[in-house]
């Protein structure tokens, strides 16, 4: 067998239900896979807001379990359960905690990833936004980090602090501890930009968390002053892998990390995201480099279909001095209650000669034009507690339109967005990927998601280009 491997899987993602549940539901009948196996689909009612508001960015999906209308069928459904996949490997109260929040079957990530994972091999999740490889690298580390210990664990890497929160409180939910518990409990420590670094110090000599969640400037930090110390490092992630390595900010430092750490033979390495460009060569330097062991497996779950069957992709066309009231136009149409519109970077240039950046000039010209109290800003240049007041802010409305940069493309988890635009054809396919993927993303919803973009004449080719490459169809609307 060779060493280089990759699985690929293509499969529809379907919510699930408990045995009761199905027993009083209609049965769907699907044909996956083999042609002669027959298999049902059921509907679950939601989890708790408080823990669906958590898990939202990894929501449940493909139940697959064989038809059955008797008290049979409960035996086929724990053969597909998480907890079968994970007994012997994931503590028992950890487990419980999962089903608590309404993931008891695998996902097709989960499906394909766990038992590879347990045994210790090292895996690039290689799946589309919202498929589970938060909660697949999760309960790896649950499996693998031992309460007694008093040294870091495991490191899980992200690019933006927004993501690092999320990843957080996934991470301490799962591993909260009921009171007949005796053991040690799981620490995990949010290491994130932003963040009050002379505590984590303090905590860090006084006793070592478990888990770290870190983003790559405040982890350079610790490690540059060595408050923290990684030579105990059982489980290395790193969360939306091809963003960090496009990234002339962070890519060096993540290399340094990567090849720094690569000597620890028991480091079992995760790589994560929706988008590996070019992925033959990046498995191939990823062993030339030895950031993963020679036999890393690469998981490649929907290759063939990124996108979220319940999004419509739109384009208009005009001419670029018309751009925001064609924006307009479209706005006072769908009149959306939750949306976001994307906008690109302001250039260094632009920067430098002191202009004001456009998306000031886009939400001021929207406040005075558009009849929508609650339009809000978040971008990267923002600092940090800005970013997280606007957040908070866009969280307690019940409508809300977010003017964003890229960085609410990865990591940012707005679950009632119905409405992407464009206001800026995406630089790349990848990002279209990462923008049109914060919308569709409601569990057990077949509510149809818009995603529009502004385009002028001449890069109607390149929004051709992404079509092609990202098998989708976009319809043209003539305002």
């Amino acid at each position: 067998m060779s060493s280089l491997q990759a699985v690929h899987f293509t499969s529809p993602l379907y919510p699930t239900c408990s045995a009761r549940t199905r027993r009083r539901t209609s049965t769907n009948f699907l044909k996956l896979g083999n042609p002669s196996s027959v298999f049902s689909t059921f509907i679950n009612p939601y989890p708790s807001q408080l823990l669906r508001s958590v898990f939202l960015s990894e929501p449940p999906s493909a139940v697959v379990t064989l038809s059955s209308g008797t008290g049979e069928g409960d035996v086929e459904e724990d053969k597909y359960s998480l907890r079968s996949i994970c007994t012997g490997h994931v503590p028992d109260h950890v487990l419980r905690r999962m089903e608590e929040v309404g993931y008891n079957f695998p996902t097709d990530v989960q499906r394909q990833a766990l038992h590879p994972l347990f045994s210790g091999r090292d895996c690039i999740l290689h799946a589309q936004t919202g498929s589970g490889k938060t909660l697949t690298y999760l309960l790896l580390i649950f499996s693998v980090i031992n309460t007694q210990g008093s040294a870091v664990q495991a490191l899980i890497i992200v690019p933006t602090r927004e993501l690092g929160i999320q990843v957080t409180k996934v991470a301490r939910l799962l591993a909260a501890k009921p009171m007949e518990v005796k053991e040690k409990s799981y620490t995990v420590m949010a290491l994130l930009d932003g963040g009050m670094l002379k505590r984590h110090k303090s905590w860090l000599k006084a006793e070592p968390p478990a888990i770290v969640v870190a983003t790559i400037g405040s982890l350079c930090q610790m490690l540059e002053k060595k408050f923290l110390k990684l030579d105990s490092l059982q489980v290395l992630v790193i969360d939306e892998v091809d963003f960090l390595f496009n990234s002339s900010k962070q890519v060096s430092a993540l290399r340094k990390i990567l090849t720094l750490y690569s000597s620890i033979s028991n480091r079992q390495t995760i790589l994560a995201s929706a988008s590996i460009p070019q992925h033959r060569r990046f498995l191939h330097d990823c062993i030339q480099q030895k950031w993963t062991k020679t036999d890393v497996l690469h998981i490649h779950v929907n290759p063939f279909e990124p996108m979220s069957s319940y999004l419509i992709h739109r384009f208009t066309i005009c001419q670029k001095i018309k751009r925001h009231e064609t924006l307009l136009s479209l706005l006072k149409v769908d009149a959306p209650e939750f949306g976001i519109i994307f906008v690109g970077e302001q250039s260094e240039k632009s920067k430098k000669a002191g202009d004001v950046p456009p998306t000031a000039i886009l939400i001021e010209f929207l406040r005075r034009s558009y009849q929508c109290s609650d339009i809000l800003l978040l971008e990267e240049d923002m600092n940090f507690n800005s970013r997280a007041a606007s957040l908070l802010e866009i969280r307690q409305k019940k409508a809300y339109l977010l003017v964003a940069t890229d960085i609410a493309a990865r990591g940012i988890d707005l679950p009632e967005t119905t409405h992407i635009y464009n206001f800026n054809l995406p630089r790349t396919a990848i990002e279209y990927l990462h923008r049109a993927g914060r919308t569709g993303r409601k569990p057990f919803s077949d509510k149809k998601c818009l995603v529009t973009t502004i385009i002028t004449p001449e890069e109607r080719f390149v929004l051709q280009r992404y079509e092609n490459e990202l098998m989708f169809v976009s319809k043209e609307i003539v305002m």
